[in-house]
C-alpha cells in the first residue's frame, strides 16, 4: 500500500543544464560502467551529466547491505571486475575531470570489503588523467586495514555518510551501525586526507539530534560535511516524513561552521558528491543557492 507524502514544495523543482547529457550517459554505457547518478537514481543527474560530470559506482551494480533509503538493487553480487579500475580511467579521461568521484555498492561478501578494488581505482585514474580523487566507501565492516588500503593509495578525499542520526539507524540502515561508521571516520582523519561525511535529511530526525551528530563529526576530525533532502525513490522506500525548508539547512550551515567545519554544502537538493570538485579546488566554503541549485557561491 502506498504510504502518504506531504506535497512536494517549489524548492525542490530542479533545473536541468543542457549540455553533454547525452555524451556522458552513452561513454559510460559504452564501457560498461556504473554511476552512483543512475544506480541512486539522484534527482541533479540532468545537471551534472549535462555539464559532463559524474560518480562512478564500483564494485558492481549489487549491494549486498538493505537499506531502505537507497535505490540501488540489493541481494546477490557479481565477481569482481578486474578491468573495471582501468575503464573507470578511459571515462575520466575522457570526460576531462579534474576531480573523479567514486563510490562503490556495499561488498560485505568481499574480504576486504573491496579496499583494494578501490585502491586499484585511485592509482588507475591517476595515471589515466592526473585528476584529484575523492572515495566515497561503504564502513568495511569497521577494518582498519581495508581503510589503510584506500589511504594508501592517497585519495585527495575519503567520505564515508553517517546518511541520518542513531535513532534511525535500525529503520534506515540495518546492517550498519552509527559508532562503527563515525570511528571509521575518525580513523581516517588522523591521515593526512580531507575527511567528508554527510545526511540526509527529512526522515523524521529531530534538530537537536542533527546538531549532536554535526558535533560528533567535528569531534571525530570530519572537515567537511553536506546535508540534503531525503527524497523517496519508489513506493516501496521509507517515506518522506518532512521536506525541511531552506531556511532550516541554513541554520545547519552556521551550526556546522560554529563548529569548525571548513567546507560545507548544505541544502535540499545537495547530495554527497553534488559539485565536489569545489571542496578540493575552492570556493573554501561551498554554499548552494537553493533556488537554483547549478550555482556556487
Amino acid at each position: 500500500m502506498t504510504t502518504s507524502q506531504p506535497a512536494r514544495p517549489p524548492w525542490l523543482v530542479q533545473r536541468v543544464a543542457p549540455g553533454s547529457f547525452e555524451k556522458v550517459s552513452g561513454l559510460l554505457g559504452g564501457l560498461g560502467l556504473h554511476t552512483v547518478c543512475q544506480s541512486a537514481h539522484c534527482p541533479n543527474i540532468g545537471e551534472c551529466f549535462g555539464h559532463g560530470t559524474a560518480t562512478f559506482l564500483v564494485l558492481g551494480s549489487v549491494c549486498t547491505r538493505r537499506c531502505r533509503f537507497c535505490a540501488v538493487p540489493k541481494g546477490e553480487p557479481v565477481p569482481l571486475d578486474p578491468g573495471e579500475p582501468a575503464r573507470v580511467a578511459q571515462a575520466a579521461a575522457a570526460l576531462g575531470l579534474r576531480h573523479a568521484v567514486v563510490t562503490s555498492v556495499t561488498r560485505d561478501d568481499l574480504p576486504d570489503g573491496g579496499a583494494a578494488h578501490f585502491a586499484a581505482v585511485i592509482a588507475a585514474i591517476r595515471a589515466a588523467c592526473g585528476a584529484s580523487v575523492e572515495v566515497l566507501t561503504p564502513d568495511f565492516g569497521g577494518s582498519e586495514a581495508s581503510l589503510e588500503t584506500v589511504l594508501a593509495a592517497r585519495p585527495e578525499v575519503f567520505n564515508h555518510n553517517l546518511e541520518t542520526v542513531p535513532r534511525l539507524y535500525p529503520s534506515v540502515r540495518p546492517g550498519a551501525d552509527y559508532r562503527r561508521s563515525l570511528g571509521l571516520l575518525a580513523a581516517a582523519a588522523r591521515r593526512p586526507v580531507l575527511v567528508k561525511s554527510g545526511l540526509m535529511l527529512g526522515l523524521g530526525e529531530q534538530e537537536d539530534e542533527v546538531r549532536a551528530v554535526l558535533a560528533d563529526l567535528a569531534a571525530a576530525g570530519v572537515r567537511a560535511l553536506t546535508l540534503g533532502q531525503y527524497l523517496r525513490p519508489s513506493d516501496s522506500h521509507l517515506p518522506v516524513v518532512e521536506y525541511i525548508h531552506p531556511d532550516a539547512f541554513r541554520r545547519y550551515e552556521e551550526t556546522a561552521r560554529s563548529l569548525g567545519f571548513d567546507h560545507i554544502a548544505a541544502g535540499p537538493l545537495v547530495r554527497s558528491s553534488y559539485h565536489a570538485a569545489a571542496f578540493v579546488n575552492g570556493p573554501e566554503n561551498v554554499t548552494l543557492d537553493t533556488n537554483t541549485p547549478s550555482v556556487i557561491k
